[in-house]
């Protein structure tokens, strides 16, 4: 028997897996003829994921400690080495995958290319992957496919790293692919070279004893009765632990009518498990499969438990709250709770299914995917309080783009600031780089454009609405700056204008004399020869020069004689409330008064040149042009109604 732990003691936490455990033991080991890349796989709740954790534990210098090796089977036991690099993929898109492992070995690093390029330089590196099925912070963006393309493809054909990927069966050939032969392993553990069924019988037996927090049953009680039911339930359930998992859920859950000996009790798929539970019950199994629809389509880390009702009744087209109230015992052996802290004082808990392989079951059973998810999208935006995402619960601002992605309906939800400003931007900006650029509609187009920025800080949510209402105005879109304006948050600036006009190499602020006798305050731009309404100027060689209203919106000034353009003196710049330091492309401002920082401008593109009037307008050039921001501080600041 491959599982056969020849008298030893089986692993602590995995309980068999002893032919998987030898060969990924010769992998670390770097024992001769052993392959330099081990993909794993296997179906969904195959046990993967248990397999790939027990293995680590080995790994673990720390760990071991606590594992009494020489009980274990020597072969499965890899020496004392540093622990390897183990970077999750679970919820990160490629790119945040490469820098996380970029991080791990401390890379002076710019971009993707360099991470490589120093990633060969290293010596022999030793990496694990797990959690690819679960890559992307959005389920419909097909991450896991990105990630074997435009990483881990890489990483295997490099001859410095040694590589174990956790990965779906229908990326083994991809990712294998290309690769000299002998250079790859695949660990199968449907395959029976590497199934393991006492394995699965002994867990079973685990969940079933008492001494694990099992309930006193007849059927739990008595050793030998145990042990019986555990291997007919392994059996069953064939090379799938999870399937074994859900069968002892079933009768632990409802143990009343069960009877060891009927082995129609016992599921051998994941689907039979549904089926069987709810019959065990008296429950329609479609009416289980509903239940746990939303938890099926849920994303993240699990689905607010407040939610729950609302979206099975959205995708049932029936009211469903009775049937969750007074259904755990239906739900129950299948879901689990989560509770998190959102600050120090505040808990919520999020309801989520226990295995993603029950998901996919769950799905299966639904008429057409794409309609229910339409009716999730739909209730989750009518759970908006007024349609204020300010006071929406963050599931839905996070995540109804996911939803609305899978329904079809992404672009037309994409309209509203709030929810930019509101929203996760790396789940919403995986959402949108999933559809097509020419379905989009302009506001959608500029939070596309600015969507590396707002990943990048990470910044809250008046940092995005800042970086938002200036973008809007530089696309052209006043109407949606306003509207940021008008979602209650204190600005730290409001953007006057911008000009998109490329080649800008210098801005100052300086005054004209006006028609009335009083000095109007002017934007200096040096722009290239030729630009259309710049004047030439011989200061300026090859260059031109462009003279804008520093107020107003599209005032360009032309005729102004720039001999009687004047800059403010350096009194005057000494004397202005602000001062203000910058980079290769951010701005900060900072109240002189006190040295507190007021505000920072981040731009996605890099800067050319800046200039500060002493009333506090920023005029920043870029790449895309120019634009003018009056900045406020905390003793400058308008109210909400004047800002």
């Amino acid at each position: 028997m491959t599982g056969s732990t020849d008298n030893y003691a089986p692993h602590p936490h995995i309980g068999g897996r002893t032919a998987a455990l030898r060969a990924l033991a010769a992998w670390r080991t770097q024992r001769p003829g052993s392959p330099r890349v081990v993909l794993l796989t296997g179906s969904s709740g195959s046990g993967r994921s248990r397999l790939l954790t027990g293995f680590l534990m080995l790994c673990d210098p720390e760990f071991r400690k606590q594992l009494i090796l020489d009980e274990l089977d020597p072969s499965t036991v890899p020496p004392e080495l540093p622990a390897p690099a183990v970077p999750s993929a679970k919820g990160l898109t490629s790119a945040q995958f490469l820098w996380v492992l970029a991080d791990r070995y401390g890379l002076d690093a710019s971009d993707a290319p360099s991470v490589y390029a120093e990633l060969a330089r290293l010596g022999p590196l030793t990496i694990v992957v797990p959690d690819v099925d679960r890559a992307g912070p959005v389920r419909a963006a097909e991450e896991p496919v990105r990630l074997v393309r435009d990483v881990l493809a890489r990483l295997a054909a490099a001859p410095n790293i040694r590589l174990l990927v956790e990965v779906p069966r229908e990326l083994v050939v991809e990712l294998g692919e290309g690769l000299p032969p002998g250079t790859t392993q695949v660990i199968d553990l449907d395959d029976p070279e590497w199934a393991d069924p006492e394995a699965i019988a002994r867990q079973a037996e685990a969940m079933l004893n008492p001494a694990f927090l099992a309930p006193e049953l007849p059927f739990t009680t008595d050793a030998a009765v145990r042990r019986t039911l555990a291997e007919k339930i392994g059996r069953r359930a064939g090379s799938s632990p999870l399937v074994a998992e859900l069968a002892v859920n079933s009768i632990l859950t409802a143990p009343e009518g069960v009877d060891p000996d009927d082995e129609r009790l016992w599921p051998t798929t994941i689907g039979e498990a549904l089926d069987l539970h709810a019959r065990r019950l008296g429950a329609d199994p479609q009416l289980l499969r509903l239940v746990l629809a939303p938890l099926a389509l849920a994303e993240g880390q699990g689905l607010p438990v407040e939610l729950w009702a609302p979206l099975a009744s959205a995708v049932a087209g029936r009211d469903m709250r009775s049937a969750i109230a007074n259904g755990m015992a239906l739900a129950g052996p299948f879901v689990q709770p989560l509770e998190i802290e959102e600050d120090p004082i505040t808990e919520r808990t999020l309801i989520r299914l226990l295995h993603p392989a029950i998901a996919d079951q769950v799905q299966t059973g639904l008429p057409d995917i794409r309609a229910a998810q339409a009716r999730i999208a739909m209730a989750l935006l009518q759970s908006v309080p007024d349609q204020d995402w300010g006071l929406a619960d963050p599931y839905v601002c996070d995540h109804i783009a996911a939803h609305a992605l899978e329904a079809g309906l992404l672009p037309q939800l994409l309209t509203d600031p709030g929810l930019f400003v509101h929203a996760d931007p790396v789940t919403l900006r995986a959402a949108l780089e999933s559809v097509p650029v020419g379905t989009l509609g302009a506001p959608a187009l500029t939070y596309l454009r600015t969507a590396p920025l707002l990943t990048r800080t990470q910044g809250s949510e008046l940092l995005r609405a800042a970086l938002l209402e200036s973008a809007f105005v530089e696309d052209g879109l006043p109407e949606y700056c306003e509207a940021v304006h008008r979602l209650g948050l204190d600005l730290p600036w409001r953007t006057l204008w911008s000009v998109s006009v490329p080649g800008v190499s210098e801005v100052t602020i300086a005054r004209v004399p006006g028609a009335n006798g009083t000095d109007l305050p002017v934007a200096v731009l040096v722009v290239p020869a030729g630009t259309p309404g710049a004047q030439s100027a011989e200061a300026t060689g090859d260059s031109a020069v462009l003279v804008h209203g520093l107020l107003h919106p599209g005032t360009l000034l032309e005729g102004v004689d720039l001999a009687q353009v004047v800059r403010p003196s350096e009194e005057e710049r000494a004397a202005s409330p602000f001062g203000l330091s910058r980079g290769s492309d951010y701005v900060r401002v900072w109240d002189r008064a006190n040295d507190d920082a007021v505000t920072a401008l981040i731009c996605d593109s890099p800067i050319t040149s800046v200039d500060l009037s002493p009333e506090g307008i920023l005029l920043v050039a870029t790449a895309r042009g120019a634009r003018a921001l009056r900045i406020h501080s905390d003793s400058h600041r308008p109210s909400r109604h004047s800002a």
